[in-house]
Order: structure tokens, then sequence, then C-alpha cells
């Protein structure tokens, strides 16, 4: 997409057309409870003739609110009948008295009942007669005055919803395709979860569909649009899975507590959850902690229809989410751009965050603008500007025009042995023939413990450092390393790290918010009413001082050498040859830091360990890292050569061990509360 230039740094950056002052005038009127306080007006820009914005003219309080059960086609529970899953909508009344039809922007979710949404984990709740009443975030509140319907999709099973929810699965995916599919005349809806009344949207509904949502909502979202279901136009997936085995494994190791059953006992309603025990037991037999590729794998892997979507497509990510690790959207992002999909990119520097806590006045306005261009068809220009926004620093964010850059170029560095005392070389030279390094797993440490040894040999670790760097040295996309190892076991799981050592202030992801601070102040983003609020707590970005930082990560059981998708044992004392998929990124590592490789094995509290403890011993002449380096060789080249600036001595003590794991990490945990008290973390 051809983009405008906008400048490159600072603590806030807007995209071209604000919110007109007329429109900051309405805004100020709709109602505020008493405490909070409306998000300041943004001067306006100066008017151009061609630029059309949605207006909050509706009534939000006079909004239609209704449940309708939609007709899946699907018997996930076994009952008989049809499952029917609920499906809650918000709507302005005006359009529909004036027989004008207006799309729709939608949340299909596990989370509505048992688990709730946001940082401040918002429920749907009802009346007395089952009428909804509040909608969870601010979605309704903020668009449905603007002429949009908000619809708020229970998936099978969850709620209100009849079947099964069967994690990521055909029942998952079908909960949501269908309700796209009854918003454009083409699937059967109920006014009732048992009665024959039938209900329709084509009468309000112009088909125009556009699905949000982060964690598991973001996922259904990918997966509908990855059907190439007829009216969905723009997905907006927020911390979200493309591919459910990448979720649970990493070429063949297992990722902490891999286990997906659980999550279906968990989002189930109670009432499903005693009719659902056999859907648990196909899930779990179809997908085995061995990490073996299965043909439950094959079915909740969206990379793979990346040709069949129709949408556009607006990806938010955190490249410190180590629930939802950034692997899940670099092959979707990859898989995209080879079948020409119009896409978008956030990338921030929190961990498993929605937009709405760490930029959130940016995210409301570029949010209205790319649903007003792909559901109202409004040309505001949105999808002339730069396609990626990239988080540097704490709340200074810069763009790209394209993402990665044109000038990314895969450069390959490779490991040498480096003085006697100290860690290893990382260059472009090869190592000599016999050259090697060796380590034993330590399943009691990770990549944080083996970041802060770096410069001491250790037996736990294989790390080689390049020589501060003279200029800058963007990295951009995803990586790959591979190595040649020697096991003394029958099995051995592999990690590899991309570390920038250096002085730093991040978001501090290790911490309860994973980079943001909750506050107690509130703003108001659209209208409310007594039952459903439209303020929200405002955040703050939670910073740390660190002494390095973890670029990239990826994992693999050595097993797997042969074929990425079934395991098999090893013979100690063979070399064997593999490549580890590193997580997409865009870290730039500063002029006067050094960039370290490191190659270990079980990486504690986001590895499960082997079976045995092996020692491996790497060849380093068959051992090398394919980085996406922005000017490729070159800007290597340069950044290695001439003299480094001084770096400014840090003013802390960095931990002899590494710091504590991230709080929302352990594993596989993407619905929260079971793993983590702490509202929103990780849902």
């Amino acid at each position: 997409m051809p983009m405008r230039k906008r400048r490159t740094r600072g603590a806030r950056l807007t995209y071209g057309t604000l919110v007109s002052a007329a429109t900051a005038a309405l805004f100020a009127t709709l109602v505020t409870p008493a405490g909070a306080r409306p998000e300041p007006a943004t001067a306006a820009a100066p008017a151009a003739a061609f630029v059309r914005e949605s207006r909050p003219v509706h009534s939000y309080a006079d909004a239609v609110r209704e449940s309708v059960w939609v007709d899946t086609g699907l018997d996930g529970d076994g009952d008989g009948r049809a499952d029917r899953v609920a499906v809650d909508i918000v709507r302005p009344r005006e359009p529909a008295a004036a027989g004008r039809r207006i799309p729709v922007i939608m949340d299909a979710s596990p989370y509505y009942s048992c688990c709730g949404r946001g940082n401040e984990s918002q429920k749907k709740t009802y009346d007395a007669d089952g009428n909804p009443v509040q909608f969870p975030l601010f979605y309704d509140n903020y668009f449905v005055p603007r002429g949009y319907a908000f619809v708020a999709v229970d998936l099978a099973g969850t709620n209100r919803s009849d079947g099964c929810d069967d994690v990521g699965g055909r029942s998952d995916v079908q909960s949501a395709k269908a309700v796209v599919d009854w918003l454009n005349g083409r699937a059967r809806g109920y006014t009732s979860r048992t009665g024959g009344t039938p209900a329709r949207a084509t009468t309000w509904s112009t088909g125009n569909v556009g699905m949000i949502g982060k964690s598991w909502d973001g996922t259904i979202a990918n997966g509908v649009a990855a059907t190439g279901v007829e009216g969905l136009k723009t997905i907006v997936p927020i911390g979200a899975i493309s591919s459910w085995y990448d979720y649970f494994h990493s070429q063949g190791a297992p990722l902490y507590d891999a286990n997906p059953s659980w999550l279906s006992e968990y989002v189930n309603s109670p009432e499903a959850q005693g009719r659902c025990a056999a859907v648990q037991e196909r899930v779990t037999a179809g997908t085995p902690y061995s990490g073996d590729w299965t043909p439950a794998w094959t079915e909740r892997d969206h990379v793979k229809d990346a040709g069949k979507v129709r949408a556009s497509v607006f990806v938010v990510h955190g490249q410190q989410d180590l629930n939802v690790r950034t692997k899940q959207f670099g092959r979707w992002w990859d898989a995209l751009a080879a079948h020409g999909v119009e896409r978008k990119i956030w990338l921030s520097q929190t961990g498993h965050v929605d937009p709405f806590d760490f930029r959130r006045a940016d995210w409301v306005r570029t949010l209205h603008r790319w649903f007003d261009h792909y559901l109202l068809g409004y040309d505001n220009g949105v999808d002339r500007e730069p396609v990626a926004d990239i988080e540097r620093a704490p709340d200074v964010w810069t763009t790209d025009r394209q993402w990665p850059p044109r000038t990314t170029a895969t450069t390959t560095l490779r490991p040498a042995p480096g003085a006697a005392s100290g860690p290893g070389v990382l260059g472009r030279a090869p190592a000599g023939p016999g050259s090697t390094a060796t380590f034993t797993d330590d399943r009691g440490l990770g990549e944080l413990d083996w970041a802060a040894r770096i410069d001491a040999p250790t037996s736990e670790k294989a790390g080689f450092v390049t020589r501060p760097l003279s200029r800058d040295l963007r990295i951009s996309g995803s990586s790959k390393v591979t190595v040649t190892a020697t096991p003394s076991t029958s099995t051995a799981h592999l990690s590899a790290v991309l570390v920038d050592l250096g002085p730093d202030t991040i978001r501090d992801y290790a911490a309860a918010g994973e980079g943001i601070t909750t506050l107690t102040d509130r703003t108001c983003w659209g209208a409310s009413t007594p039952g459903d609020s439209a303020c929200f707590k405002e955040t703050a970005a939670r910073t740390a001082d660190v002494a390095y930082t973890v670029v990239s990560r990826g994992w693999a059981d050595l097993g797997t050498w042969a074929d990425p998708r079934e395991g098999r044992p090893l013979t100690p004392g063979r070399a064997y040859t593999l490549t580890l998929d590193l997580a997409a990124t865009d870290h730039v590592v500063p002029a006067g830091h050094r960039l370290a490789l490191i190659v270990g094995g079980t990486d504690k509290d986001l590895l499960d360990p082997p079976s045995t403890t092996p020692t491996l011993t790497l060849d380093l002449a068959r051992t090398s890292a394919r980085l996406p380096l922005v000017g490729g060789v070159g800007a290597f080249d340069r950044a290695t050569t001439g003299p480094a600036p001084a770096d400014p001595a840090p003013t802390y003590v960095p931990s002899l061990t590494g710091t504590a794991p991230p709080a929302a990490v352990s594993g596989p945990r993407l619905p929260g509360p079971a793993a983590d008290p702490r509202p929103g973390a990780a849902r």
C-alpha cells in the first residue's frame, strides 16, 4: 500500500486526519458518569472535502438491544439438533426507522461469561428478561452512535450458546462464520434458543462485517477470515493465534504445560461442561503431548488458508508477548503478504496487552478511521498511510511504509570460538573445522539467566557476541538458526535466543500488567447508559531499567531433525542438523551495544524439559544464524567496524541470575484468571 510519510519519532504520533472540532463538540456532550472525564479533543486538521468520517449522531440510550440465536449447522454436543450460538446485538434505532442498513463490528469470544474482557474483566450482563444490558469494552459505546451495530457472539458451549467449545477447531470457527452468514442472509437465526420464530438481519445490516478481538477472540477472527466468507471486509486480530499447534508446541517441543483440553473445560458454561466430556476427550486424543503433527492441528492451522482471505487485516501484537508468542503474527503476516492481502501492523513493547491500554487515543482514532474506510467505504486515506507503527521505547513510536522495510535482507552470521575466559564471537567469518561449543541442559535456568551470564563461561549455554556496534543495527522480521548438535542422550530440546546486550529502559513486560500500570482516573470513549459505561481506567507505561533485552526466541525438539512434524529418538554420539524458527520481531540494537546469539537447552518456564538431561556439543562450522537485517550485509559490516560510542554505565545492578520470569508466562495460559488472577492479564 502506498503511504504518506510522517514524522518518525515522538511521544505520540497521530494519523493524517484528526477528529474534527464538530465531532469533538458532539463527543463532549455524550453521557459521562460522575468522576470520569472525557478524553480531551485533539486540535483538528485542516478540513478536506474528500475526507469523510462517521459522527456520533445516533442515540446510544435508545439503541436496539436484542439477542438472536444463529444455527451453526453443527451438532457438537450430540443432542440430535443443530447447535445455536447466542448473538447479542446493540444497534442504533434511527437508521432502521429510516429504512437504512448499517455495517457490523463483531467480537466473537468464549470469555463473555467465564472470565470477562479487557483490562477490567468486563462481562456481559442482562436484565430480568434476558435482554443484554452491558457489552464489554468500548466498541459499542463508541461506534453505535456513529452508525454501526456491535455484535458480541458467544462461541459454542460458552455463556448462552449450545454445543461445545473445541479449542480453535471447526466448532469455534463455525460459531462466528455462521453469524457472518446470517448477517448476509445466508444462515438461519431465531429469536430464542429453542423456539422457531425467525430473526432476520437483512432488514438492518448491510452485510459488511469487521471482526475484532484480543487473544482467543482475535484468533477466531483469523480463522473466519481464512474461510474466505463473503461479507467479512476486515479483521483486527490483537495478540492472536494463527496456528494452535504453535501455541502449544514449537517444532515438536512442548511449550510449558502444553495441554489444550483444559481450555475447553475452562470456558464452557456449567451446563456445557456436563455434556462436552466426549469433545474434550477428542481434543486431547487429537493433540498429543509428543508434539507430533496430527489432523487436529491441520484443522486449527489458519496460515495454510491465507490464500482464501478476502478481508483486510490490521495486526496488533506485543513483541514481548510470551502468552501468544510473536511467531503467531509473523507466519500469518508473511502468508498474507504472499497472497497480496491488504495489511497493517502495530508492534508494541508490551506483553499480552490491548492497544486500548498502551496507546489509547491514537488507537481509538485509528480504529475509527479503519472501520470507516473498510465498512462504510469512506475515502479517508487510512489505506495510504504507513503500514507499520513500531514502539521503539516506552510511548515512542516510529512508522514504516512497508514492513519489513524494503531494504531488509537476510544476512548469515556465524558463531566462532572466542577467548577462553569469555563468550564466543558472532560475525560473518565461519568457524574453523573442528570448532565446538558444549553445554548441558539445566532445566532450572532460562533465557534471562543465560543473558545475565553471557560474559561468563557457564555450563548451561553457548553464547556468541558481536563487538560493540559503531552504528545502530535493525532486525526486522523472522530469523532462523541452524545448529549441528551431538547429544549425549536419546532426547534433547534446544533453545536459540537473540539478545541486545546493553543498558536500556523498556516496558516492564515481566511485571504484573506486562508493560502497563492501571491508574484510578477514567476517560470516556463514547456514550454511556446506567448499565454500560463508556469510561475506563487510564493506564501508563510501566518501565524497567535493564542490562540486556531478549529480542527473539525459538525452540525445537532435536528429534524432529528429519521431519518437523514427527519426533524420533536420538542416537547418543551422533550429530544432527536442525533449523530453529525464531519469532518475528522488529528491534534496533543501538550503537555501543552488542548483539548476542545464545543456544541452550530447556528455557525455564517457557519450554518443557526433555525426558533426559543431555549434554550437547555444537559443531560451530555447521552452525549459523540467518537474520533479517535492514540494510543487509552492508549494514552489519558498517555496524561492526569503526569506533563504538561509549556506553553509559548502568545506574542499577543487574541480577546475576536474570530477573524473574514474566508473571503471565509459565507456558500456555491464554484464558488468564485460572492461571493468573490479575484482571485482564492474559486474555
